[in-house]
């Protein structure tokens, strides 16, 4: 009996979190599915009448859309190009913040974390104007080392690439706080036999540290790619998609379909393909945790 009156307590307390969740998460992705399988436009919204099921035919139309394809190529151009690079600045500096003995450790933490908490649209407006091509600070500092400044955010050759550069400012505190504590669980006698079995500084990286860390790695590089798959408000801010869409994510092609065109259907099927690619990406990880202990 008293077992029956625990279960009981235990659903009525989770109850509330409960309604929240089917009310603001399963219930949206639940309608959200049904649109993607129907022709849910601005006519819809005036008149529910207007509502056609067509089955498969928002998925048949994206693949035949340029414009969905060019979306997509942008897109795993940030996930492949971004994620290592933003992994590999917060590697870096994290293994730099646990060096022993080095000074103001917690103060450049604070510093270096900063980035992460600032405001993303307000941090996405001073990049656009530090990537400005005559007045941005960038470009001044290259022409001060002689160098010609470059037209980062109205070249489709270096559009993406900005994008990619104010993420990994963006981001890297995150990841390095994670890394930082998975490198202070290290023993250190795993260091000292190392060297003293001569292993330099790259093999110590390489059979030390990495296996070390290797669980809160894969949980870092997953979130980040994860993260560039959903990049939305830096184009929306810094370039609007442009030039040329070169910007455009299928994040930002999403909106475009269900907000500025109101093909709430497309939106809707858009949003469920790059769920399938997120679904995906989750289970890229390693088997067990025991098998990435040192």
């Amino acid at each position: 009996m008293n077992k029956r009156l625990t279960l009981q307590a235990g659903w009525v307390f989770i109850a509330p979190s409960l309604f929240v969740l089917m009310v603001f998460f399963f219930g949206p992705v639940f309608l959200a599915l049904i649109m993607s399988f129907s022709d849910f436009d601005i006519y819809s919204l005036a008149d529910i009448d207007n509502l056609r099921w067509i089955g498969l035919d928002n998925y048949f139309k994206l693949v035949q859309t340029p414009l969905f394809w060019k979306a997509l190529g942008n897109t795993f151009y940030l996930a492949i190009f971004g994620t290592p690079l933003s992994i590999a600045v917060s590697l870096g500096l994290a293994m730099a913040l646990n060096v022993k003995n080095a000074p103001f450790k917690g103060f450049f933490r604070i510093v270096l974390f900063t980035p992460y908490v600032t405001t993303l649209v307000a941090a996405a407006a001073v990049w656009h104007f530090i990537l400005d091509t005559r007045s941005g600070l960038l470009n001044q500092g290259l022409r001060l080392l002689g160098l010609e400044g470059l037209d980062w955010l109205g070249d489709p050759h270096y559009s993406l690439p900005a994008i990619i550069l104010f993420s990994i400012w963006k981001s890297f505190g995150y990841n390095m706080l994670i890394l930082l504590a998975a490198l202070q669980k290290i023993p250190d006698e795993l260091y000292e036999a190392a060297t003293l079995d001569g292993a330099n500084a790259w093999q110590r990286l390489l059979h030390v540290t990495l296996p070390g860390i290797m669980p809160s790695f894969w949980m870092v590089s997953l979130i980040t790619l994860a993260g560039y798959f959903q990049l939305f408000a830096e184009p929306y801010v810094m370039t609007q998609g442009g030039p040329a869409q070169s910007t455009l994510t299928l994040m930002y092609f999403m909106y475009n379909e269900g907000f500025k065109w109101w093909n709430l259907g497309t939106a809707s099927a858009t949003a469920f393909v790059l769920f399938i690619m997120l679904l995906g990406i989750s289970v890229l990880s390693p088997k067990n945790e025991a098998e990435t202990k040192p």
